[in-house]
């Protein structure tokens, strides 16, 4: 989408999509002119909504038919959702009317690069950025394509000339931050956004994305100071408090917290995000009541949030619930099946009110969902060595190795499970890497095989490694 003055006063901005909200919640006639329905539809484009986009489009081309501009919106909504031979049919007629538009050749370069072909839409935002080379949008297209294609150092060299052109779009903020991140070139770009500040100290945004940069680099001092400047400029930069709310969650500041996260919304009109937030600080203050009572405000909002259901089965789980906590368990788990920490969550919750065979199930499940999460398979083998199936358990617990070859307690475990299947000679084995890797761990076999203290062959192995 081409960026426009609605990122220029970005309080206007959200406030016109309010207002528009409410006209469709109350069934209102919803009247805007084109300058207002551009800021609605980028709004919706931004956060990746591309049906409310696709709406929002089609009430505006109801009242402005002839706009171009328009047109090439749904054309661009057309692309993001995939119905490529659609949006190429839209931008072709907006250049049968309007030939030397740049917008067809940016449309055509976003097709491309939602269809995987790379070079293809860097060749057209290229001819695009012949005609028109401080067009911020085509510039951040280009660094979109070129992340697309994993050349992150173009693409971040583009991002950079859009933010120069235009701080204040967030998205590309965040979009080279994940460059930079993913390219492992975050550290050596301080001087680039310390320049925003330098040039505009008044510049609230310009704190605002410093303390972005801060936060990536997890230097949370740095970034709580960048936030409390943009928040010192403007007491109402709500995505600000949301920041610096969760800047002092990392610091495990949680009252902090919870001040913050509650000037992250205007007035009388909190957000669902914000209210799990507050419940979860509450959480961690070990507040169960407060804590209990946000995540059932957050699930007045919106009673399909997963987080705030599987909140309210950790505070169970936490005040020794179990029985109880298997409902929101569930409840996450139906609502979003890709979290193996739901998954793990809903397993642990199983065992402990001896529903073996459904632990077991949602241990697999974790496992599924990811993989390479060591805690799956551990939990998943602990169970199965409780139940006396040693073989199997020793078998799973090599996953867990096999991610984390240099962590000594998967090594003690998988001596223990091998003692218990009778594979003496594999056990030492194990035992020594695991000695060799971390001496001191080696009472975590006691603590949970009180039984080996006991296995004079084990003791005498160990004092060969005390020495």
């Amino acid at each position: 989408m081409r960026m426009n003055e609605s990122f220029d006063d970005p309080k206007a901005a959200q406030d016109t999509v309010r207002r528009y909200e409410r006209t469709l919640s109350h069934d209102e006639a919803a009247f805007f002119d084109l300058e207002e329905f551009e800021v609605i539809i980028d709004h919706y484009v931004t956060t990746g909504a591309f049906e409310q986009a696709q709406q929002a489009c089609e009430t505006a081309l109801g009242q402005y038919p002839f706009s171009t501009e328009l047109l090439v919106d749904r054309a661009q909504i057309s692309a993001m959702r995939g119905d490529f031979a659609e949006a190429e049919r839209q931008i072709a007629n907006v250049a049968s009317r309007d030939p030397d538009n740049a917008d067809v050749a940016v449309t055509r370069g976003i097709i491309a690069t939602q269809q995987s072909e790379y070079e293809t839409a860097v060749r057209y935002f290229q001819a695009a950025l012949e005609r028109f080379p401080d067009r911020e949008d085509i510039h951040f297209n280009l660094g979109l394509a070129y992340q697309s294609w994993h050349k992150y150092k173009s693409a971040a060299r583009h991002y950079k000339h859009s933010l120069r052109l235009q701080p204040d779009n967030e998205t590309t903020v965040q979009e080279l931050l994940n460059c930079l991140e993913t390219s492992q070139r975050l550290p050596e770009h301080e001087e680039f956004f310390t320049r925003f500040t330098d040039d505009d100290p008044y510049s609230a945004v310009a704190w605002y994305n410093l303390g972005q940069y801060y936060y990536r680099l997890e230097k949370y001092e740095e970034a709580a100071s960048s936030f409390d400047y943009a928040i010192i400029i403007e007491a109402d930069f709500h995505d600000a408090h949301h920041w610096l709310a969760d800047t002092f969650v990392c610091q495990q500041e949680y009252v902090k917290a919870v001040a913050e996260f509650e000037l992250s919304y205007p007035p009388n009109e909190p957000t669902d995000e914000a209210l799990c937030n507050i419940g979860e600080c509450y959480e961690k203050l070990r507040d169960w009541a407060q804590a209990r009572q946000y995540y059932r405000k957050a699930l007045e909002l919106n009673p399909e949030m997963d987080e705030a259901w599987f909140g309210q089965g950790v505070l169970l789980q936490e005040q020794e619930r179990p029985y109880e906590a298997l409902h929101f368990f569930r409840k996450a788990v139906e609502l979003y099946a890709e979290s193996s920490e739901y998954w793990a969550a809903l397993g642990a919750a199983e065992n402990q009110v001896g529903n073996i065979v459904s632990a077991l199930e949602a241990y697999e499940k974790a496992t599924e969902v990811a993989p390479d999460d060591a805690t799956g398979w551990v939990s998943w083998s602990a169970i199965l060595y409780e139940q006396g199936h040693y073989e199997e358990a020793t078998d799973l617990l090599q996953h867990a190795v096999d991610l984390h070859p240099h962590e000594a307690h998967f090594h003690y475990m998988r001596c223990a499970y091998q003692l218990a299947a009778g594979r003496l000679r594999e056990a030492y084995q194990e035992l020594e890497t695991a000695l060799t890797l971390n001496f001191e761990q080696h009472t975590l076999l006691f603590d949970y095989f009180p039984d080996l203290k006991n296995n004079a062959a084990l003791l005498r192995l160990i004092e060969q490694f005390r020495k």
